[in-house]
């Protein structure tokens, strides 16, 4: 099966106010700020309310995310994780069917 390349693919994406603010909520939930620095084996992470749509790779977004991002992945200061699918379900967020939150490591 040959493969399909994407030249163009739009990463924007605007969520509900009431979405937004329940998924702020389960994002900087303090177990789970406890859990992703177990993964990220860091000190404490903080969260900067900065979410992306990951995008497919191409020359252009070689990390698979838009590239006013990608300086948050070469950093070691900041953690990218996948946005897990229950709170994109609790938050009633469907579409983007997937999204990224950007972390900042703290001490």
């Amino acid at each position: 099966m040959p493969f399909k390349i994407v030249q163009n693919f739009d990463s924007s994406f605007v969520l509900e106010p009431q979405a937004q603010e329940s998924l702020y909520k389960l994002l900087s939930n303090e177990s789970f700020l406890t859990q992703i620095c177990q993964q990220s084996q860091c000190g404490k992470v903080e969260f900067t309310e900065l979410l992306f749509q990951p995008v497919p790779y191409s020359l252009a977004t070689p990390k698979g995310m838009p590239a006013e991002f990608e300086k948050y992945h070469d950093s070691d200061e900041y953690v990218i994780i996948n946005v897990p699918p229950n709170f994109m379900f609790q938050a009633k967020i469907f579409k983007p069917s997937r999204l990224c939150a950007i972390y900042q490591k703290i001490g």
